[in-house]
Parts: C-alpha cells; sequence; structure tokens
C-alpha cells in the first residue's frame, strides 16, 4: 500500500521517486519493527536505465541518428536500433525490484522468504479473479467508514427516513392519481442523460408508477451514500459507485416483464424478438469463449478499409514503428506534425476510414505527418516502463524526424496517455534546453490527477496493490480489464441498456469504425502501467513538480511554446475539468483550450460536416488572468461544427512559410522506408 514517503520503512513505487515534501508525519507503530536482515546490496538501473528483457526484440534495421545525444547501451536499443535519446549520464543505485514497490522492509524481513511473499500475491490475484478487479479490502473499508459515521450520525438517519416517508407518500399519492385519472403528473424526472425510461410505454399504468418508485428509491440512496460527515471522499465516492452499480442492475428496465418496451415488441412479434435476442446471445458468448471480437467487426480491417492513408514505415526499433504519410500537395508547412496515441490504443484511431481520419484531413491541407505506432506487449515486456516508452518512443521518433528533416521544429501531438507522455517528455527537453518542438497539441490530456471522475473508485492504494498483483501474473495488463472497467463507469449505456436491445429487442447495433477500433485493443507492461498508476494517479508527482527524469525534477511550467488542448464535454476518462487544469501550469506563451462535445474518442475523432456538434474555444495568453472552469464554460464563445478546422488554422499560424513537399525518409541517412503504411505492429494481437 502506498504510505506516508517520510516513513523510513516504505519502499518507494519507483527508484528515482523523491519524498514528499510537507507530508504529515506517520503514526508510530505499535510495536517497533524489526530491522531487515542485511544483505548485499543489489545494483540495478534507475528508471533511465532501466534494464529490459533480453527477450525483447522486433524486426531490426540498419540505422542511424544524426542526433548528437550519446548512443544509448539499453537492452532496448540494442533489440532494435534506437535514434539516440537526449538524456543525462546513466546513474546506478541500489533499489528494490520491480516486484516490491508495495512492500515495507519489516514486512519482507518477518516472511523471510521469496516463496511466502508469492502466496501473499496468488492470495490477492484469487481475491481479485473473485470480485472482478475490485479490491474486497478496498471496498470493505469504504462500506466500514461509511457504517460506522452512519450510525454515528442520528441527524442524518432521522432525514434519511424522512425523506423515505415523504417519497412513499409521494409515489402513493401518484399511483393513485394514475388509477383514478390515468393522468399523473410526475414526482421525478430522470437525471439528464438518463434515457432508459424514454419509450411512451413508461407513461402508462402500472408501469409509470413502477419507475418512479424506482426513480425516488435512486435518488433516496444516492442522499444515504453521500454527504454523511465524516465520511473519506474515497469512501463516499465508492460506497456511492457500488450502490449505483446495484440499483443499475436491478432498474426495472432490465426485467422484461417491467418493461413495456419489450412486452409490446414480444407481442407484436410474436417473440421473433427474443428468439433473436437469444442467438445474439449465444454467439456473444461463444466469440467470449474463443477470445474473439464482437461480431461484425470483420467488416472492418486495417488496411483494407481501416489505417489506409497512403504512408511508409521510415523506422522501427523494439518499441515503435514510425509511420511518415504520403503528401498529397506539392507544398507543405515547413515544421512536420508527430501524432501518437495512448499505447493501450492502437493509433489508427487518428486515421480511420477516410471520411473521419484526421491524418488524412491535415495531410490533404498541407502537412507532413508523421506517426507512432505502438508495439502490443506481451508477458517477456513486463519490465518496460515510463521511461522506456519516453526515451525508445517519443524521443526516438523525435530524433528520427530531426535527422529526416533538419533544422525543422515539430508540432508534436499526444492524445489521452500519449498526451502524457509527451508532456513529461516536452518538459524533461525545456528542462535540458532542447527546444526542437514548435508546439504541444494535448487531446483529452490530464496533467494533474486530484479529480480524476469516478475512475478515482479504482484509484487508491489497496485496489493499485491488486492490479499489480494481477499484472504481476501474467506480465501485462490486458484490453478487456480496462475497457471492463470504464463500462463500469457508465454500465447503464454501456452494459443495461445495450443488454435490452440486443437481447430482448432483439435489435444489434450495427458495427461502424469506431467500434471496431474500440474492440482492437492492445496490452500495457506490468511495470509501465505500475509506474503510470503510482506516481501520477496517486502520487500526482507530475503536477507537484516531482516527477524525476534523468534523476531531475520536471516542470510542466518549463514548457514556454504555445499548446493547444482539446477536452471533451462527456469524457468520463479524462474530465474536462481535470484537462482544465493545465492553465494553473502552464507558463506557454499561450494556451488554447477546447471544449469539445461528444466523449473522450468521439470527441476527438470530430470531422466537419457532423450534425449536432459544437466546441468552445478561448486563447489564454502570457501575463492575462485565470478564470475557473464554471466561469470559462459561461464565458466562452461556442461554435457549431467541428474543432479540426480551427486546429489545423492554429497548426498553419504557427508554422513558419511553406517548402516543397519532402520525400519518404532519408535512405541517405540509415532511414529507408522499410514497408507501407500501416506497417507491422497494428497487426500484432
Amino acid at each position: 500500500m502506498v504510505g506516508n514517503s517520510n516513513d523510513p520503512e516504505l519502499i518507494e513505487t519507483t527508484p528515482d521517486a523523491p519524498p514528499a515534501s510537507g507530508a504529515p508525519a506517520a503514526s508510530p507503530p505499535r510495536r517497533k519493527a524489526r530491522p531487515p536482515r542485511k544483505k548485499a546490496p543489489t545494483v540495478v538501473p534507475t528508471t533511465d536505465d532501466a534494464a529490459l528483457p533480453s527477450s525483447l526484440s522486433g524486426p531490426e534495421t540498419d540505422q542511424k541518428s544524426e542526433s548528437p545525444t550519446p548512443p544509448d547501451s539499453s537492452p532496448l536499443a540494442a533489440a532494435g536500433t534506437v535514434a539516440p535519446a537526449a538524456a543525462a549520464t546513466p546513474t546506478r543505485t541500489t533499489t528494490p525490484s520491480p516486484g516490491e514497490f508495495s512492500r515495507r522492509v519489516s514486512d519482507r524481513s518477518e516472511l523471510a522468504s521469496e516463496a511466502l511473499e508469492q502466496i501473499d500475491r496468488l492470495t490477492n490475484i484469487a481475491l481479485g479473479q473473485f470480485s472482478g478487479g475490485l479490491s474486497p479490502a478496498s471496498l470493505a473499508m469504504a462500506y466500514l467508514d461509511w457504517s460506522v459515521h452512519l450510525a454515528a450520525s442520528p441527524g442524518k438517519q432521522w432525514q434519511l427516513a424522512a425523506k423515505a416517508t415523504r417519497k412513499a407518500l409521494r409515489l402513493g399519492t401518484y399511483a393513485l392519481s394514475a388509477v383514478m385519472t390515468g393522468k399523473a403528473e410526475p414526482t421525478i424526472e430522470p437525471l439528464p442523460g438518463d434515457h432508459r425510461f424514454d419509450h411512451p410505454g413508461w407513461q402508462r399504468f402500472p408501469y409509470n408508477v413502477i419507475y418512479q418508485g424506482f426513480l425516488l428509491n435512486q435518488q433516496w440512496w444516492h442522499n444515504a451514500t453521500t454527504g454523511i460527515r465524516g465520511v473519506g471522499k474515497h469512501s463516499e465516492a465508492a460506497v456511492s459507485f457500488m450502490a449505483r452499480q446495484i440499483l443499475d442492475m436491478l432498474a426495472p428496465c432490465n426485467t422484461p416483464l417491467l418493461n413495456p418496451e419489450i412486452v409490446e415488441s414480444s407481442i407484436k412479434e410474436g417473440g421473433a424478438n427474443l428468439v433473436r435476442g437469444a442467438k445474439f446471445w449465444h454467439e456473444d458468448f461463444l466469440r467470449s469463449l474463443r477470445d474473439e471480437k464482437p461480431a461484425g467487426s470483420e467488416t472492418f480491417k486495417v488496411g483494407e478499409n481501416l489505417a489506409i492513408t497512403a504512408g511508409k514505415v521510415v523506422f522501427r526499433n523494439s518499441l515503435i514503428e514510425l509511420i511518415q504519410y504520403t503528401p498529397s500537395t506539392t507544398t507543405v508547412h515547413r515544421e512536420p506534425v508527430l501524432m501518437q496515441s495512448a499505447w493501450m490504443m492502437k493509433y489508427y484511431i487518428l486515421d480511420l476510414s477516410p471520411r473521419n481520419s484526421l491524418v488524412k484531413y491535415l495531410v490533404d491541407r498541407g502537412h507532413t505527418v508523421f506517426m507512432i505506432s505502438w508495439l502490443n506487449p506481451g508477458p517477456e515486456h513486463r519490465n518496460l516502463g515510463m521511461e522506456d516508452y519516453r526515451r525508445h518512443g517519443t524521443l526516438a521518433a523525435i530524433d528520427v524526424i530531426s535527422a529526416i528533416l533538419p533544422e525543422r521544429k515539430i508540432h508534436a501531438v499526444g492524445y489521452c496517455l500519449g498526451g502524457i507522455l509527451l508532456t513529461i517528455t516536452a518538459a524533461a527537453m525545456a528542462r535540458d534546453g532542447d527546444n526542437r518542438l514548435a508546439s504541444i497539441t494535448l487531446f483529452t490530456t490530464m496533467t494533474d490527477f486530484t479529480e480524476v471522475g469516478e475512475i478515482n473508485v479504482f484509484m487508491d492504494a489497496s485496489e493499485v496493490t491488486l492490479l499489480e498483483d494481477m499484472m504481476w501474473e501474467k506480465g501485462y495488463l490486458g484490453h478487456k480489464q480496462v475497457s471492463g472497467g470504464f463500462q463500469l463507469l457508465k454500465s447503464a449505456d454501456l452494459i443495461w441498456s445495450k443488454m435490452v436491445r440486443e437481447y430482448y429487442l432483439g435489435h444489434r447495433e450495427p458495427m461502424f469504425d469506431l467500434m471496431a477500433w474500440n474492440a482492437d485493443g492492445t496490452r500495457m507492461p506490468f511495470r509501465q502501467h505500475s509506474e503510470l498508476l503510482r506516481r501520477l494517479y496517486v502520487d500526482n508527482q507530475l503536477f507537484q513538480g516531482k516527477y524525476l527524469v534523468g534523476g531531475r525534477a520536471i516542470s510542466i511550467s518549463n514548457i514556454h511554446v504555445p499548446i493547444f488542448a482539446v477536452a471533451a464535454v462527456a469524457d468520463h476518462v479524462a474530465p474536462w475539468r481535470s484537462v482544465y487544469k493545465l492553465h494553473l501550469q502552464s507558463d506557454a506563451t499561450e494556451l488554447t483550450f477546447v471544449l469539445t462535445s461528444g466523449g473522450h474518442n468521439v470527441g476527438i475523432v470530430n470531422e466537419p460536416g457532423h450534425p449536432h456538434r459544437s466546441f468552445q474555444m478561448t486563447v489564454c495568453r502570457a501575463e492575462e488572468t485565470f478564470l475557473d472552469a464554471e466561469t470559462w464554460k459561461a464565458q466562452a464563445p461556442t461554435y457549431a461544427g467541428s474543432w479540426w478546422p480551427a486546429w489545423q488554422d492554429w497548426l498553419a499560424r504557427h508554422s513558419t512559410g511553406t517548402v516543397a513537399a519532402p520525400a519518404m525518409g532519408a535512405p541517405e541517412k540509415g532511414y529507408a522506408p522499410l514497408a507501407d503504411a500501416p506497417g507491422t505492429y497494428v497487426f500484432q494481437q
């Protein structure tokens, strides 16, 4: 578990994690911890020089870089030649192994055996599998916190009893009016965005009484799980979240006999809808057992009708392929664009179908676009860390582009976790005087992790430890586990309403390109994801200026190039108010902030011409007054349509003119085209 960073017994999450300044003192232990047995110190690399498995390999190429930085001697670079990256001189230090993130020295001393350590891990893994990946300890502590404080709050109990009585009287009055007159004014309306009771049949007796009773009950449980004096924020969020999960599961719309839409459809079709639904369920069940993609995804194939923008792979190492897209104009803007998505998603969300490809949109408007395509890691890549992704991913791509197009700065673009990695890379470059970036664009990227929305339920120390143990067993975090967690955040829409629509009403939602991409997931290495969770989500080191790169802290305030940040109103992965907090850290010459309609993915895949799209946009320049998020939203102008044209115009304005379209790669410098886009890594399953 994560404890006080001033606790001398606590082992840091990573070798270079700094002590938390101003942290509260740890409570005294019940007994003095027995000192650990003396052992010869184990010398392992720091985060910047982390040893990686020798089995990590990829197609090798005889490539070189003209970057003046010293060559990289890590095993990852040896597995596939990597363009040199600017980095501090590697240092050595004595640290625990990566598997000992959350152990205390005294605990390991008492166990005195690696075998007993494994017993603890295996027990935690078994509990996690039984609980669906949720920490039983975390939930138990949250419910204990809630129940004890509720028991000690007679005033709150009286309030809840009074509310229950009033709601029962309101429901009784409504039911009597509905029976006597056939019409009754609803006593409560569904929450905004809740469309489960939109069907006209819910306004007829007895269904109207049923759904009104459910909404009143749902409201009462919200009151019962929130606003209790003394309950911790995380405990309140966890208890409220679990109560909502149970209510969403037991909602009357999920029961065929209580749902008028299902009843009407069954009568009208003579039960054919239920037969179709049973077939759909059987097909989905078999696909799940065979670990196959959802039905209909086979109609979308990468390289055929997805990710078909013409280009060449001009660089490959054991972590990335770098794609350079073929110009479609005779002249291009001088500064190239480097795009990187999160490594937990395949890059072609930015190059879907021709009609909604952001890559094609930029290429057709005279931009030279490069794209990072990430390796899909397996168990053998378990020790890849954040620093490996920075040096051999983002920074390696920057080095290659600088060699292919020398004397040109780069417009760097990061999406989600790719944006976090880009921010870390840019801050380190700014600290070290590396000025190769012309601008930074961040899509749905958080840099402050104090308010991460409902995903915070999965971010306490107990839950992170459980995730670490489950990843330790496999060496990675699987795509299904990630997507399952995100589905829980909107279970009413993504789980239960989908079940009703497909299995009870017999309407299979047609597959489209974004859904096919979403089913084509990737994995995340054990070490990298553990570092991401602990250093960023739990300890919030990046926002606090404690994140170390090369043994030295970095600060976002060192980034002075223009920044273009995009957030989405309905984003439950990176809530827009948290994304907006970039204003508190940025010292850029100008920060353009866009709030677009849609969610985490739809808000970005937001091609022009799509109806019902809009966005708000403002520019905050140096020395201008900061506005809080709510004031900003109330005052920022709203524009109809897609934000893509505004961003492309911004890129053009921050470029330094046009030049002739470049050739593909630079064979004379060792960067000859290796393969056609979309490359090979994108096909890894």
